[in-house]
């Protein structure tokens, strides 16, 4: 503790200057209101969406069960409904949340991306990202350490107090530390009242009842925001220390901060877009249909692919036509069509994301030029708003409708007449009590082991950046010089 005494009274004389100024009070007491407002905001948006999500997800299953007898095919068409519950961590980290869908109609032989995302609801505004608690955090906050920190040092070496610190036996060393612990002290006032709020607001959104893999992903939101806010506390003081004046060390760390949160983000997306070009949306799906027109149309009686599958089996059961089948033939027909159909979408889409892997990829390789990339991938995917999650919902989702389609097709198969009915006989069905064989959809979200394993790089990334700086405090507390 004697050891640092030095550096803590360097911090706490910095945190009384700093609170001379007013305008401190005034910029704190600015971003504490967009922080109250973007808890309300959050709270809201995790509210609406989750209420929507199960009371459609409620409506969807009672008219699946509320359908009469009918044709299991007709039912596979009818379809089912997919909805998609936010976490609670979305409630402070919006991410990509906003403009990907919440919602995917399930059906027979056709895959259908997500819809209904807010940006599909909103104005253009929405384009200039939506204010949360991780926005403030990761953007505003850097800012204002900026804003806090620029005279740190330089403004000593200015009005000629910095002879004076060293000539009292104050080491650089000590003098950078006690400088960087005081800029943190002044975010702390901020940050600690944020954070409990934020585990409040997140214990009452789960009515206190929480899992260990939440814990575990709020425990690391809080710890790496705190890491990543400590960064740029060291980039302030290390920048601040090697500025002769105040005011170039306030234009490099503008520089700075407009580099990691506004420019290199946004070219990075450009470039990642340009090096590996996706296919747009029509391609996509044109690609598809090619791929399974060349396999065969199952609801074709003559072609050739299907033809040959009815050749074989009325070889292997011995008889002339397939009324005569102990099976339904068109329930059969239909299982290896959405099998086939299912496969080829699973190879395009795997094609697809393999493209995307690229473009993200190239954007995390970069989080070690650019912190900021690092922290906001993190804490996209510790709060389950990232690209990867959305992937994930559209993967259950089919996994879902393939093998809602599956059943109906063995319920055809099995229950089913090979006799056509005549015109004024009965259609062909099955009792709607074989409709709650199919369960209701629900969404498991990624647990944490995955999203570190997806987020591993920007992990080591932050870990990096925040031990090259300290280890920068050391070389340059060799290095600077009092003029």
């Amino acid at each position: 503790m004697k050891l640092l005494q030095t550096e803590f009274l360097i911090a706490r004389h910095f945190r009384n200057s700093v609170f001379k100024n007013a305008a401190i009070y005034i910029i704190t007491i600015f971003i504490g209101l967009l922080l109250l407002y973007a808890a309300f905001s959050g709270w809201d948006n995790y509210r609406n969406q989750n209420e929507t999500s199960e009371k459609y997800q409620h409506e969807s299953r009672e008219d699946w069960l509320k359908n009469p007898d009918k044709n299991p095919h007709r039912m596979a068409h009818y379809g089912n409904f997919a909805f998609r519950k936010s976490s609670s961590l979305s409630v402070f980290e919006f991410g990509m949340e906003p403009f990907f869908g919440n919602a995917i109609f399930l059906e027979a032989h056709k895959q259908n991306t997500a819809n209904f995302s807010e940006a599909g609801f909103s104005n253009s505004m929405l384009r200039f990202g939506e204010i949360s608690i991780a926005m403030v955090l990761q953007i505003l906050l850097p800012l204002l350490i900026f804003f806090i920190g620029f005279n740190s040092v330089a403004h000593e070496r200015e009005n000629g107090t910095l002879k004076i610190f060293l000539s009292q036996g104050v080491s650089w060393k000590q003098l950078l530390t006690g400088k960087t612990l005081g800029i943190a002290s002044v975010v702390m006032i901020i940050f600690i009242p944020t954070i409990i709020v934020l585990v409040f607001i997140w214990l009452l959104l789960q009515n206190f009842s929480i899992t260990t893999d939440e814990i575990i992903k709020m425990i690391l939101f809080i710890f790496f925001h705190f890491v990543y806010l400590l960064f740029f506390c060291v980039t302030a003081v290390l920048v601040s220390a090697s500025s002769k004046t105040s005011k170039k060390a306030l234009v490099s760390l503008i520089g700075i901060w407009l580099i990691f949160t506004i420019i290199l983000p946004r070219t990075t997306q450009a470039i990642g877009a340009y090096l590996y070009e996706a296919p747009s949306k029509i391609q996509f799906g044109s690609d598809i249909e090619k791929d399974i027109l060349k396999q065969g149309d199952s609801h074709n009686p003559n072609d050739i692919h299907y033809k040959a599958i009815k050749d074989s089996l009325l070889r292997v059961y011995k008889v002339d036509s397939v009324q005569k089948l102990p099976f339904n033939y068109s329930g059969f027909i239909m299982t290896e069509g959405e099998r086939i159909s299912s496969n080829i979408y699973n190879q395009h889409l795997e094609e697809l994301l393999h493209i995307y892997a690229k473009q993200n990829s190239f954007s995390k390789a970069v989080s070690f030029l650019n912190p900021y990339i690092a922290m906001k991938n993190l804490s996209m995917g510790l709060s389950n708003t990232d690209y990867d999650s959305y992937i994930d919902f559209q993967k259950q989702a089919e996994v879902y409708r393939y093998n809602m389609a599956q059943k109906m097709n063995a319920l055809q198969v099995k229950y089913i007449s090979n006799k056509k009915p005549g015109p004024n006989d009965k259609p062909l069905t099955i009792g709607k009590e074989h409709w709650a064989d199919v369960e209701d959809f629900h969404y498991e979200p990624k647990g944490i082991a995955a999203v570190l394993k997806t987020e591993i790089i920007s992990i080591i990334s932050i870990v990096l950046w925040i031990t090259f700086f300290f280890v920068l405090i050391l070389f340059a507390s060799k290095k600077l010089k009092v003029v």
